[in-house]
This record gives C-alpha cells, sequence and structure tokens, in this order.
C-alpha cells in the first residue's frame, strides 16, 4: 500500500469492522439469519457499539439488503464492497485494505485500530472487546491480536494418510504412531480461533501488506457459538430459549435506545 497512508493514521483512534458479504454456501443469506428474532449481524454490531474503545462501526458487505439492516441496528455502510473481492475465495486482508483505501480516499483519516468481528460468532460480551485493544494498545512491539479459546481435544493425537492413502500417520512430522498414543496431558496446549475479537493494526497493515506478522498477542476468550452450519444455527438458538443470554438483553434494550434516538445509541 502506499506509505503516504501512514501520515492520515489517528493516534488512539478504534474503528470496528464486521464483513458480511452475501452468497454464503452453507446457510442461505448467513450473515442476516434470523437468530431469536434478530439478524445474525445485529449481535456483532450492538456488542461493538457497546464497547467502550470502539468509536464507529463500519460494515463491509457487497450488498445493499444487508447494508440496509446493519445500518438499522447501528452501525454504518458507507460503501459496498467491490464484486472481485467479495466471493467465497477472497481474503480478509482483501477487504481490509479496501477499507483503509476507502477512508483514506474519502476521509483523509485512518484509525490507528482496527477491530475485525466476524457476525459468526454472535455472543460477544463488549467488555472483553475493550480488553482486547487495551492489550494491544500496551504492546507497541505487538503485529496484531487474534483470540482463541483452549482446544478441547489436541491435534497431536490426530491422523492423516500417507500419500497411498493406505495408513494412517501422525500430522505432525517426526511424531510416531506409538507417540501420539501418549496422554494428552503430554503434548502442548493448543489454541483454537475463534472469531471473537481480533485487533489489528493500521501502520503494520500498510507497511507490510499483511494483518496479523509475526508478533500476534495471543488473547484467550471464553469458548463461544461459531457459526458454520445450519445445525450450528439451530443447536444456538435452542441454547438462546433455554438459557437466555445477556447479549439478548442487551440487543433488545438497545435497540430501542437505537430507535428512540434516531439512529444513535
Amino acid at each position: 500500500m502506499d506509505k503516504s497512508l501512514l501520515e492520515c493514521i489517528q493516534p488512539n483512534e478504534v474503528i470496528a469492522v464486521i464483513p458480511a458479504r452475501s452468497g454464503s454456501k452453507g446457510i442461505t443469506n448467513k450473515n442476516i439469519y434470523p437468530l431469536c428474532g434478530y439478524p445474525l449481524i445485529a449481535y456483532s454490531v450492538v456488542a461493538a457499539r457497546l464497547s467502550s474503545k470502539i468509536s464507529r462501526v463500519i460494515v463491509s458487505t457487497d450488498s445493499n439488503e444487508y447494508a440496509t439492516i446493519a445500518q438499522e441496528y447501528g452501525a454504518e455502510a458507507p460503501f459496498l464492497r467491490p464484486t472481485e473481492i467479495a466471493g467465497d475465495k477472497a481474503r480478509d486482508i482483501d477487504f481490509v485494505e479496501h477499507l483503509i483505501e476507502w477512508l483514506y480516499e474519502n476521509e483523509e483519516k485512518l484509525p490507528e485500530y482496527i477491530v475485525h468481528l466476524r457476525p459468526t460468532n454472535p455472543l460477544r460480551i463488549p467488555a472483553i472487546i475493550d480488553d482486547a485493544v487495551c492489550v494491544i494498545e500496551s504492546d507497541n512491539s505487538a503485529t496484531s491480536l487474534r483470540s482463541a479459546h483452549r482446544a478441547l481435544h489436541t491435534p497431536y493425537k490426530w491422523f492423516k494418510k500417507t500419500n497411498d492413502e493406505k495408513y494412517y500417520c501422525s500430522i505432525i512430522d517426526g511424531l510416531s504412531n506409538d507417540e501420539i498414543n501418549n496422554p494428552r496431558q503430554g503434548f502442548p496446549d493448543v489454541f483454537e480461533p475463534d472469531g471473537y475479537v481480533d485487533v489489528l493494526k493500521t501502520e503494520y497493515i500498510i507497511k507490510s501488506g499483511l494483518m496479523h506478522g509475526d508478533r500476534m498477542i495471543a488473547f484467550e476468550t471464553p469458548n463461544g457459538f461459531d457459526i458454520d452450519t445450519k445445525e450450528d444455527m439451530l443447536y444456538l438458538e435452542y441454547y438462546l430459549q433455554k438459557h437466555p443470554h445477556e447479549l439478548l438483553k442487551f440487543l433488545m434494550e438497545n435497540y430501542s435506545k437505537h430507535k428512540e434516538n434516531g439512529g444513535g445509541l
């Protein structure tokens, strides 16, 4: 990216970006699929709006319908994402760089930090988002922050097939089939990325063309719900109906307040 963009970075400015392309193959219109009466994307928008660290929430979408829904719940949707970076093979860095370039060209101001919130992890606690921002703000040497939860099952004990697909072997080079049968307590803890909250540094992205880099802060989060399939969605809805979640209360209360205030929380 053009290094002149660096001059437009506003220190301590934090914005959230919520990617919400249309055309999901697993669940039709997954990002706006109704969950307990609210579109899936609404949960991420409201959690970001309730964060004390985030100054604005932008949804990056290629759909006018999605943009309208996002705006109804308090997000901005000031542009439509180009179709060439909205397909199922598009990378995260594509829409992040598009956001940076749009902000530069239209506002001549860039945030120091970008909080990346995926709609597919709807149950977030705003205070945890705030904690993540505070952690990266206090580490000047970090290139990014990513959230993950401790995996329940260690992949050190997993198999892959040999090249002839006749036998199993360890997925870890140098680990024998007998060693992978050792007790799981003898293997290192591993963490599964969950999309709860990732925080990016605009300066690093502009300089490197990368999102995360090799000094990515390990930010451990609760094991939440990551929606990938229709079954995931149905299970989460069942869970929420049986165990009403505080974020449902947040959503309803703040959506009402948003409407009463003519669009502001």
